[in-house]
């Protein structure tokens, strides 16, 4: 089929290879020229694994900025552009309406339209409402919801076996032209609402996001009454009803999609009159498990000022160059505000880190050489690069060896043996 996506972000563009990869034709959609050239060399803007050698290799898939040109003969125009949110929590769709305006001003024949960005329940109703009440000729549009489970450094596998494809549509005739689209992935489908179809991103998300928390705040338990984390979850994790998934304890989730969605969706029930209270305990538990390490550092150091620090894992999980709500960077903040000298590593993450700090912090190549002469180190993102660094090297290159690890990576008893004074989440 000929297919359009509209946003050449994480979503459009990870969706777009994988269906050109099936056979697809597609072209991505995107005002962004330097970007757009970019993808042309066969460069993503974004680190995400295996995506350059499917962009280098793959003829299936073009890139535009030219709207009349895109949509000329599509067949099915994917709408994946960003929903941030506003200072209040909501989704700000701006970008929807503005791609759905420009479908409808360049459209010439009829067409299905799929909402796969993440937006409030109900939207996909109010996108079809407002694509039909202003479009300029007799074309019939139908929008369909079609959200995205992807995870960043798995985004393609995700998509390629998709545990389940996702369809909210008001006719099964809309459906059945979606399910051509992803056929030959061949996986489960559920069919069902617009509206049931936006509620099953949120609520899934949300719910991942709740079980962080919820770890997160037992870890927190767990040092107050001598308890093991990693027991506690081992133990849990046999019950087929709870498993091993997102039972991590550690320094809270980030990301585009959980601190998002979770305030998204808990904004959408105070509007409706009724309050997730849930998910406001998992977006309150989180923020503070930010910033633990931290307090946990200022019972040792009453001020950082002065104090050399090594930052080691900067992205908010491996696999990925995002910063979006990273953790490591809530604590930078407060570094830099209390003087700290601040030396970060990161295999993927350093440039973007780059265009935030410039010269006010430095960039490491090697988390061995982040660690000279520092006097406290925190670990906030547990890239195999790090894991790999042995206890020794800590008591060996830094001048005072404080680790603080966010991300559990390492075993209390080897650090202790290498006369580390090693501080962990939720372990005595």
């Amino acid at each position: 089929m000929k297919i359009a996506i509209a946003g050449t972000g994480y979503v459009g563009l990870v969706t777009g290879i994988c269906l050109a990869e099936i056979g697809h034709e597609v072209v991505c959609i995107d005002k962004n020229q330097t970007k757009i050239e970019l993808l042309k060399s066969g460069m993503p803007p974004f680190y995400e694994n295996g995506l350059e050698g499917l962009l280098k290799k793959n003829h299936n898939i073009q890139f535009t900025s030219d709207f009349k040109t895109a949509y000329k003969e599509a067949e099915i125009i994917f709408i994946a552009v960003e929903t941030p949110e506003n200072v209040d929590g909501s989704a700000n769709l701006t970008y929807v309406y503005e791609v759905s305006k420009e479908i409808i001003n360049n459209l010439q024949h009829d067409c299905t339209v799929v909402l796969k960005s993440t937006v409030p329940v109900g939207t996909s109703d109010e996108i079809e409402e407002f694509m039909k009440k202003n479009i300029h000729n007799n074309i019939n549009v139908e929008v369909l919801s079609n959200p995205e489970f992807l995870s960043q450094g798995t985004a393609i596998k995700d998509t390629m076996e998709a545990s389940r494809i996702i369809i909210g549509a008001n006719s099964t005739e809309a459906a059945n032209i979606l399910k051509q689209v992803y056929e030959p992935f061949n996986r489960p489908f559920v069919v069902t609402s617009r509206t049931s179809a936006e509620m099953i991103k949120y609520a899934s998300n949300d719910f991942l996001a709740l079980k962080i928390s919820f770890i997160n705040d037992i870890a927190n338990l767990c040092e107050l009454v001598g308890a093991d984390i990693e027991d506690v979850t081992k133990g849990m994790s046999f019950d087929e009803r709870i498993g091993a998934k997102f039972l991590r304890a550690g320094v809270g989730y980030g990301g585009s999609c959980f601190p998002k969605d979770t305030k998204s969706l808990h904004w959408l029930s105070k509007d409706r009159g009724y309050e997730l209270k849930t998910v406001r305990a998992a977006i309150e538990v989180n923020e503070l498990q930010k910033t633990r390490l931290i307090q946990k550092a200022k019972k040792q150091f009453v001020s950082f000022d002065g104090i050399r620090v090594t930052v080691l894992g900067l992205t908010f999980k491996p696999g990925t160059d995002d910063l979006r709500e990273a953790p490591s960077i809530n604590n930078i903040d407060i570094l830099l505000n209390e003087g700290a000298i601040v030396t970060v590593y990161d295999p993927v993450g350093m440039e973007n880190v780059k265009k935030m700090y410039s010269n006010k912090i430095t960039y490491a190549q090697t988390p061995e050489s982040a660690l000279q002469d520092s006097e406290v180190c925190f670990i906030f993102t547990e890239w195999e690069q790090i894991k790999q660094i042995s206890p020794s090297q800590f008591k060996k290159n830094m001048k005072t060896p404080n680790v603080y690890d966010g991300r559990n990576c390492y075993r209390i008893s080897d650090m202790i043996d290498a006369g580390v004074n090693y501080i962990s989440i939720g372990r005595p």
